[in-house]
């Protein structure tokens, strides 16, 4: 008997960096983060193909759009951004 791969449910938050800038991108997805890594790397939108390559940096992950949905929200609000860069401190000092 063939058993199928379980499709892993639910969303997720990530910020990723560009490696020719530095310049960060915080986006949502509903499947794996570093799937979703390689397309912004093919550029496969106006901001990801002027500033790729990018590095995954950071990502959260969420069972309900709305908890998500705000959560993107607050990190592009200036006090997210403020946490947001302590996230990314934290994240780039441990590797």
């Amino acid at each position: 008997m063939h058993k199928e791969k379980e499709k892993e449910v639910g969303y997720f938050l990530y910020f990723i960096r560009s490696l020719k800038n530095g310049k960060v991108y915080v986006g949502k997805t509903n499947r794996n983060p570093k799937e979703r890594l390689k397309e912004h790397n093919r550029g496969m939108n106006r901001f990801t193909s002027q500033n790729r390559p990018f590095k995954l940096v950071y990502y959260e992950k969420y069972y309900c759009q709305k908890d998500l949905d705000e959560r993107e929200m607050f990190y592009k609000s200036g006090m997210g951004r403020k946490i947001r860069d302590v996230i990314l401190e934290v994240a780039s000092a441990t590797g």
